[in-house]
């Protein structure tokens, strides 16, 4: 029996109490809203958007296939090949003299400028020639007197003779006589030889140049005192036209070389700067060394050049190419298409459908940015230059070129690219694949 209320009511049956079926119901509708989304989902992950690639987790591929890799190539060419031999030279002067005074005195003045070209036989400098000028005066004084008394003497002579004739005097006095005239013959060579050295002080005391140059800077000023010991003398004086490179080669390239220049043939040389880009000047081999170096292994040779331009300076450090030879009719091609691997040398070849393949090749001789191809390769045959990083064999490409490398393509120089201008990377470089094996066939 339920309890009676306060109020005189009893409560109702399950009051305060919540009914089992309620929970039921609310469980029932979760289950319901998770079966509907989870068929929600699968329906939606199973029908693919219309720009998602075709294959789940696949890179490079588009609406219509595989994405071509853009790369920039460049077919090769048949032409020829220059056969250089490099080294390391340094600019020498045919003729460097220093300037010195060949008497003593005080010098007067100077009629060069430093770093002037001069000629030879141009007034450099004058001496004080009055102490030279008093000493001539004094020689001809003492000739003029000698050659007095040589006159008097002589006629003494014939007179002797004559009376030793008529036998009036002795053979003793005109042997004497006659010694005599040979005593004033001989004091008259002597001041004869007076006066040309006093002239020749004279004619030293004007300084001329000894040779075709440019005069470098002034060791002496006008108004000391100089007597020709100074070790540096006056001033220095180099030849520039023409001038020499003095340069190394290894000695294994000694036979060739020489071969040809028995012959009489001259081999043209070339002076690049310092960086390897810029032409200096062009100039012919001049000699070769007669000995080899034990400790390096090279031969010295001396290249000549008009230097008209004035572009090479004494001492400065070049860059020596002497051409060789000559390959004809060869395969070429940019040298930044080559990749090495542990298997070889080789490149990225396009072919006709667009696709690349991987071609080993054997090279020869290197001019610069472009390389000869022995075998592998065939003239019209399109190498990848740039944008190989990317690729492997069989993988589908976009072609595209640039003009400096048409440039080098075709034998000419390229232009220097400007920082963060795009281009094929240098060889070796990062980026490359220098150290990056060929991608599985």
């Amino acid at each position: 029996m339920t309890a009676p209320d306060p109020a005189g009511q009893a409560a109702p049956a399950g009051a305060g109490q919540r009914s089992p079926g309620r929970w039921l119901a609310w469980l029932l509708a979760l289950a319901a809203l998770a079966a509907a989304g989870w068929f929600g989902w699968q329906k939606y992950a199973a029908t693919p958007a219309p720009d998602a690639p075709k294959k789940a987790g696949a890179k490079g591929f588009g609406k219509d296939g595989p994405r071509a890799t853009p790369v920039v190539a460049v077919p090769a060419r048949t032409g020829d090949m220059p056969i250089q031999i490099a080294g390391l030279g340094t600019v020498t002067p045919l003729r460097t003299v220093t300037v010195k005074s060949r008497v003593a005195g005080q010098l007067l003045r100077l009629h060069f400028a430093e770093g002037q070209s001069v000629r030879e036989g141009q007034l450099l400098a004058e001496i004080d020639p009055r102490p030279f000028e008093v000493q001539l005066a004094q020689a001809e004084g003492q000739m003029a007197r000698d050659r007095a008394l040589l006159e008097n003497a002589r006629v003494d002579l014939e007179r002797y003779a004559k009376l030793f004739e008529q036998d009036s005097i002795a053979r003793q006095q005109v042997d004497t006589q006659a010694a005599l005239v040979r005593q004033y013959e001989g004091a008259t060579r002597i001041n004869q030889s007076q006066i040309d050295n006093a002239k020749l002080q004279i004619v030293y005391s004007r300084i001329t140049s000894p040779a075709t140059g440019r005069a470098g800077l002034r060791q002496v000023d006008a108004g000391n005192m100089i007597s020709g010991n100074e070790p540096n003398g006056l001033v220095v004086i180099t030849q520039l036209q023409p001038i020499a490179v003095v340069f190394s080669v290894p000695q294994d390239q000694l036979p060739a070389i020489m071969k040809r220049t028995r012959a009489g043939e001259k081999l043209p040389v070339e002076a690049w700067d310092r960086e390897q880009k810029a032409l200096l000047a062009r100039g012919v081999l001049a000699s070769v060394d007669n000995l080899i170096d034990p400790t390096t292994g090279t031969v010295k040779l001396k290249a000549e050049f008009h230097n008209r331009d004035d572009a090479l300076f004494p001492n400065q450090f070049v860059n020596a190419r002497m051409q060789l030879d000559t390959l004809r009719d060869v395969t070429l091609m940019p040298a930044a298409a080559l990749q090495r691997s542990s298997q070889g040398v080789f490149v990225y070849v396009v072919n006709a459908d667009r696709t690349v393949s991987v071609r080993g090749v054997t090279l020869g001789p290197t001019d610069g940015t472009t390389v000869m191809v022995e075998t592998g390769l065939r003239a019209g045959e399109v190498v990848v230059v740039d944008g190989m990083d990317r690729l492997r064999e069989g993988a589908l490409v976009e072609v595209t070129t640039r003009p400096e490398i048409r440039q080098t393509l075709d034998g000419k120089a390229p232009r220097e690219r400007k920082k963060g201008e795009g281009g094929p990377p240098r060889e070796g470089a990062k980026g490359e694949g220098a150290k990056k094996g060929p991608p599985a066939q």
